[in-house]
């Protein structure tokens, strides 16, 4: 899709940065969030998704100019979203999967929280993350698993706690959730997590 010099294409880094390489995420910035962020370039992307294998159809299904049409288009395919070949136009669909590929093999490991069992790991993963509780789950076998670790990681066995204490440690859990520390509390007192005498807490030993 030959087309005349483009001021616009000098002015956009993505257009530059990301020809060299061919990956729209290797430069800083995101340049893949940069392009799609212009709305003539997502019509454009969007046709050619939808079927549109010619510029004359993208300009009609996108609601473009022409002159609009072949800058976006030429812009997609620089940056490797689209193909041009001798069937038409269409989505580079191979480096999507290509890119989705690379990113599972290159993501870091998903964290650990030293139970050693993939399903109470499974389960904290979705329901805490970097020591927040995100929300306690419906599933009353999970929410078991969620309170056991709140309770281990929060008090000590045999360690007496005033409620104020006691209070303080699960706020810090509850920070930004739909759960508040007084139910926290309870739910840990009525699971016999905690034992509550006289005011005073004390973590009970849990078995394995």
């Amino acid at each position: 899709m030959a087309d005349n010099a483009d001021p616009a294409r000098a002015a956009d880094p993505a257009s530059t940065s990301t020809a060299a390489s061919g990956d729209p995420r290797t430069a800083s910035g995101d340049p893949l969030t940069r392009l799609l962020a212009d709305e003539t370039r997502v019509r454009a992307f969007a046709a050619v998704a939808l079927g549109a294998d010619t510029p004359a159809k993208v300009r009609e299904m996108a609601g473009v100019s022409v002159k609009e049409a072949v800058t976006a288009l030429r812009r997609l395919e620089e940056n490797g979203l689209i193909t041009d070949d001798a069937t038409g136009l269409s989505v580079a669909y191979d480096r999507f999967r290509q890119q989705a590929r690379t990113r599972r093999e290159t993501a870091p490991p998903p964290p650990s929280y030293g139970s050693g069992d993939e399903r109470t790991e499974a389960v904290l993963r979705t329901f805490v993350r970097d020591g927040q509780l995100l929300r306690l789950p419906a599933q009353w076998e999970r929410k078991l698993i969620v309170l056991k670790h709140i309770a281990e990681r929060t008090f000590e066995p045999g360690v007496e706690y005033p409620e104020r204490a006691v209070n303080q440690k699960l706020r810090a859990w509850c920070d930004d959730t739909p759960v508040d520390h007084v139910t926290l509390r309870r739910y840990l007192v009525d699971l016999l997590f905690l034992k509550r005498q006289y005011g005073v807490y004390r973590a009970l030993p849990q078995a394995s």
